[in-house]
């Protein structure tokens, strides 16, 4: 076992100490301990900025984009929001402890299934410094300890946070080893987070693609996939197509760097005429590119040419691929073929072309009339979320606080035996 190993199995066998004392704590302990990492957060807001100055330097002199270096930027009035949003945690339910179902069985045994905390969660994140809270309040919130495993670009900001965080629990009866940055800052550590099985309960990769699918193919604990959308908005025949243009629009660009935005927009044939050219006009006055097959492109000569690669491809950018398809039946093939099942869209009024879309969708989300945008844990009610689960075992969709626990069953009799 290398030296880094050996840190990061000492780091995960505190966060295991420290799961064991935080799951019996009540809410009133977990939520004083997080208002007063709120507070902590505003009152060390200069030397948080102080430290994220050196990842945006850093960021800068490797040539990233300004559209990298403003997610990784933090100042005064950004670090205040991440403090709200922790007191906006506060206020909702803690789930350890509610009882999904119970009975009484025949033979007089009492039966309950009870939510309890997952134990040690594992986070492995890029970019946006403001996941570090995220992450550590909402594992504290459910009663998870959290190990946190940011990308090396926003190194010296993580570092600063946790510091905060971790004094701030040191003031409160939540263990400080509750929320633990992995040590170091290269792949070695990571892949040693990723083989802490049975020191870390579970890992949820947070970021791109790429990100993910090393998490998932390289991880011997138990990982929940997050994120990766190719998504896709399909306008039917029976679409209203003032509806299907404000929904295709919002859906592409409302934000352009979510997994929740759209990248596919597929139109049936027969309302391509009088649909097309004007979500086209709209798009380009968004400065959206539009990767369009040989039918779109016959309604606007700015549309370049769509290659296969389109089709799979989650842009995260101001692109769109465009296609026309000839059926309901055709856009369920495409959708089947090329989505990452995270969000899918119908703009119709015809129920039965509405049910027919969603029986056939497999996908965590499936949006009637409205905008794949939607796919989110504020946006759903959850109050935040981890992330958005695209696989199918333990959670799918946007992972709110319920979604970041287990269960176990409390068996109650009176000297019963079998």
């Amino acid at each position: 076992m290398s030296d880094v190993e050996r840190e990061v199995n000492a780091v995960a066998e505190r966060a295991k100490e420290a799961a064991a004392d935080l799951a019996p704590l009540s809410r009133a302990t977990k939520d004083e301990a997080l208002l007063a990492v709120a507070d902590a957060l505003v009152r060390e807001a200069e030397s948080i900025v102080e430290a994220n100055a050196e990842d945006v330097a850093r960021a800068r002199e490797n040539g990233e984009s300004e559209a990298v270096v403003d997610r990784l930027s933090l100042d005064v009035k950004r670090v205040d929001a991440i403090a709200d949003a922790v007191r906006d945690i506060v206020e909702l339910p803690d789930p350890v402890g509610e009882v999904t179902r119970g009975k009484s069985l025949p033979n007089g045994l009492e039966l309950r299934q009870v939510r309890v905390p997952l134990g040690v969660i594992g986070m492995i994140y890029e970019g946006r410094p403001n996941v570090t809270v995220d992450a550590a309040v909402l594992c504290l919130k459910s009663g998870n300890a959290a190990l946190l495993r940011g990308s090396s670009s926003a190194y010296s900001s993580n570092t600063r946070i946790v510091e905060v965080i971790r004094g701030a629990l040191d003031k409160t009866s939540v263990p400080v080893d509750a929320v633990q940055l992995v040590p170091g800052s290269g792949r070695e550590a990571a892949q040693a987070l990723m083989r802490a099985r049975g020191l870390v309960d579970v890992l949820i990769p947070r970021g791109g693609a790429t990100l993910i699918q090393t998490v998932v193919n390289e991880s011997t604990v138990p990982v929940i996939e997050t994120g990766d959308g190719n998504c896709h908005v399909y306008i039917d025949e029976a679409a209203d197509l003032d509806k299907a243009q404000a929904v295709a629009v919002n859906s592409k660009t409302q934000r352009l760097s979510t997994c929740n935005t759209a990248e596919t927009l597929l139109v049936h044939a027969s309302v391509a005429e009088r649909f097309l050219p004007e979500v086209l006009r709209s798009l380009r006055e968004l400065d959206v590119t539009v990767h369009g097959d040989d039918r779109v492109r016959g309604y606007d000569d700015a549309v370049v040419p769509a290659t296969e690669a389109d089709w799979t491809t989650e842009y995260l950018s101001a692109d769109l691929a465009v296609r026309v398809v000839d059926s309901l039946d055709d856009a369920l093939a495409h959708i089947r073929r090329y989505s990452t099942s995270h969000t899918e869209s119908i703009v119709t009024d015809s129920q039965s072309a509405a049910r027919r879309f969603v029986a056939h969708v497999d996908s965590a989300a499936v949006m009637v009339n409205a905008s794949t945008r939607f796919t989110d844990g504020g946006e759903f009610g959850f109050g935040a979320e981890i992330g958005i689960s695209t696989q199918k075992l333990h959670a799918r969709g946007p992972m709110g606080l319920p979604e970041m626990t287990s269960t176990k069953y409390v068996v109650t009799g009176d000297g019963h035996v079998r």
